[in-house]
């Protein structure tokens, strides 16, 4: 439609179109209708009749459940005024299409444009059943007319005659009349317009030489219960091709015709052509069905093709091979999204040239993810050999907007029986292995794995029931002693969270700790898991004094990066009433050696307030041993991985007690003491303490065990 445009804003969601923008859009509407057809109408009564149907058709755009009744309605509203040629309805489709989007000011997405083309076809179908109608109505009266020549007086038959051939010969519909043994009498000048051929040869033919290939059984099986007198009527839709090779199609009905003794006279054929309105159809067809930058297949054509392939033989197989561009993300925001539209173009190109077979298709699923579809899949072998052409297609270098790119991609691939598949589980599974092979290092194909989606949806599980689990309290601490080494006496406990599962039982922090990293829960589970274990040390110190242990609890890194990390500290320790030296926090090494100035400020903090800072795990990442002077640390913890070289005196590894004792005489000469994690044995515990190790924790002293037994060993060592 030309000649008008709706202003389009910058906002995403639709605005309601004013009053004068509606009137705009039915005028410019009014002015591209009027000439296409003979109205009996002014120019103001169409733009008036085409107004109503403006709102008519932004409610139905809008429509939420979505429904195009009220479209149907203006495709026949349009016949109704008389704007029945094909031109007439061409030019509504393109108004409703350039115009219906604008006019709500809503942004083009592949969404919204789906619904635009939903709407354009139920006019078209509207328009097309009140054409029909139409057409219909003209026959009837035809048919009639063709009766009352028969049955009328002499007189009245001439009269009629003179009637019938006035409608015969200048009918739009093409008219043809055959005998019972289907030899073509009469034709008029349209239906000869529409076969391609004159009087003279069609009546030297027979209407079983008008027979097409496209023609479907059923057509010709009714027109055999015609001639034998066992119906009436039918009505089809048929092509017909010309002699030239065009093909046009049309809507026929076939009558019969009987005489006075009722037998069979005649065969009257009506049609309509409706090329116009099929070609249409399908261009319409084609667009809700196909991607509008690659012309691939899309999303909706590509689960039509899946799900009739889910329908086969039982024992049948199928694949998906699910595709996604690494890197293109990086591409559309340094080069801009026309120069990504390019390259989607070409990749799709070359993907199209790299699976080809009719028992394959390529889809583009949408932004730069495509999926390969092989029916009647020969095995996993096949799947893999489809998979690598597809990724061999994408080495060489693309040329798009004078420069050369170059794009790799992933690959999922799912292969298996048909039999109890739902396309919507394919997808998911085609879709997990596929970040499976992004996240195995990218351009590369992986396969599903029914082990490690059992396992990852376990996990899933897990994440998804931690917020309930804190609520309900699954979660529990235990406590392991961290001894003196001089003094052989419990310095000090380690709070180490468990959980209690409703359904699995005691779960280890191995199994969920990396989840609640992931999640953001940790920060509500350590600060949990800091309260608990802060209230239970004041019970110690109230029950047991001077003797009661200090103790130490982990810190994550996303806690130590928590800008509420001193206040919840100073909170807790207020609320439960323990002493800052009694409590000790341990951050790992590398949580350490990264921290920003903000989470630095904060352990500062923490230190100015009389909590002890230790680093967890100290010698298993990189020290930054200049760095490490200037941090708020008190304590060092030697790794088990260490100690474990210690556990014989006779089968001591020289080496590794070296890196030991260095590991403590550092610690003494920054002033820091030091705790040896993973004394198993008496060798072990002996020889940390020539080295002059304070503290030692291990199975070797006692395991992780409840608040209750370890206030039983309390009591035991202070008696």
């Amino acid at each position: 439609m030309t000649g008008w445009r709706a202003p389009v804003p910058s906002s995403h969601g639709a605005a309601a179109a004013s009053e004068a923008e509606r009137q705009r859009f039915a005028s410019a509407w009014a002015e591209a209708l009027i000439g296409t057809s003979y109205v009996p109408m002014t120019s103001a009564e169409v733009e008036q009749r085409l107004r109503r149907h403006t709102d008519e058709l932004l409610e139905s755009l809008l429509s939420d459940p979505f429904d195009t009744t009220a479209a149907r309605d203006i495709g026949a509203g349009l016949v109704t005024m008389h704007f029945t040629g094909a031109e007439s309805l061409a030019r509504t489709i393109e108004a409703l299409g350039e115009g219906t989007l604008p006019l709500l000011r809503i942004e083009e997405t592949i969404e919204w444009r789906s619904r635009v083309s939903s709407i354009q076809a139920a006019v078209c179908s509207g328009f097309m059943r009140a054409a029909h109608k139409r057409t219909l109505d003209e026959q009837e009266a035809i048919r009639q007319a063709v009766l009352d020549a028969r049955d009328s007086v002499e007189q009245a038959l001439r009269t009629s005659e003179a009637r019938f051939r006035a409608i015969f010969a200048e009918a739009a519909i093409g008219i043809g009349i055959a005998d019972t043994e289907s030899r073509i009498l009469e034709t008029n000048t349209s239906l000869q317009r529409i076969v391609g051929r004159d009087d003279e040869e069609l009546q030297s033919m027979t209407v079983y030489e008008l027979m097409d290939p496209d023609d479907a059984d059923e057509v010709w099986h009714q027109y055999e219960e015609l001639v034998r007198g066992e119906r009436e009527q039918f009505r089809v839709e048929k092509p017909f091709t010309r002699p030239d090779g065009s093909k046009r199609w049309t809507e026929l009905i076939v009558s019969l015709l009987r005489g006075e003794n009722k037998l069979p006279l005649y065969q009257v054929a009506m049609m309509e052509d409706i090329t116009d309105h099929k070609l249409l159809q399908e261009r319409l067809r084609h667009q809700a069905l196909h991607d509008p930058l690659t012309g691939l297949p899309n999303r909706s054509l590509f689960l039509q093709r899946l799900e009739r392939a889910l329908q086969g033989n039982t024992g049948d197989r199928v694949a998906l091979c699910y595709l996604d561009l690494d890197g293109f993300k990086t591409i559309n925001d340094s080069l801009g999204h026309p120069v990504g539209d390019d390259l989607l173009e070409v990749v799709a190109e070359r993907l199209a040239a790299s699976v080809q077979g009719s028992d394959r298709l390529i889809a583009r699923m949408g932004g730069d993810e495509f999926v390969v579809l092989i029916e009647g899949s020969q095995g996993t072998d096949q799947a893999i050999e489809v998979a690598e052409q597809v990724l061999e297609s994408l080495v060489e270098p693309f040329r798009v907007a004078g420069q050369e790119l170059s794009i790799m991609g992933s690959i999922g691939i799912v292969e298996r029986c048909i039999d109890g598949q739902t396309a919507a589980g394919l997808l998911r599974d085609a879709d997990v292995t596929l970040y499976w092979a992004k996240a195995d290092g990218k351009n590369q194909w992986a396969l599903f794995d029914t082990e490690r989606n059992a396992a990852e949806v376990a996990q899933f599980q897990l994440s998804a029931r931690m917020p309930a689990a804190l609520e309900h309290e699954e979660f529990y601490v235990e406590y392991q002693p961290l001894i003196d080494l001089h003094e052989q006496s419990m310095a000090g406990v380690e709070a180490l969270v468990r959980w209690w599962h409703p359904e699995l039982g005691r779960l280890g922090p191995d199994r969920f700790i990396g989840l609640a990293e992931e999640t953001g829960w940790i920060v509500s589970l350590g600060r949990w898991v800091l309260r608990r274990a802060c209230w239970q040390a004041t019970q110690w110190q109230r029950e047991f004094g001077t003797a009661a242990p200090f103790v130490s609890v982990n810190l994550a890194v996303r806690q130590s990066r928590d800008p509420r990390l001193v206040s919840d500290v100073a909170e807790i320790l207020a609320e439960t009433g323990l002493p800052p030296s009694k409590l000790q926090l341990e951050l790992t090494e590398s949580a350490v050696m990264d921290t920003a100035d903000e989470p630095l400020e904060a352990l500062h903090a923490l230190s100015r307030m009389g909590v002890r800072i230790a680093i967890d795990d100290f010698g298993t990442g990189y020290s930054n041993l200049a760095y490490l002077r200037r941090l708020p640390v008190h304590e060092l913890k030697i790794a088990g991985s260490f100690t474990e070289g210690l556990r014989e005196v006779a089968g001591t590894d020289p080496i590794n007690a070296r890196i030991v004792n260095t590991l403590v005489d550092l610690a003494h000469t920054l002033g820091l003491t030091v705790t040896a994690e993973g004394v198993e044995t008496h060798a072990q515990a002996q020889c940390l303490t020539d080295m002059g190790c304070e503290t030692g924790q291990g199975w070797f002293f006692a395991r992780p065990c409840s608040a209750e037994t370890l206030r039983s060993l309390l009591t035991s060592g202070t008696d």
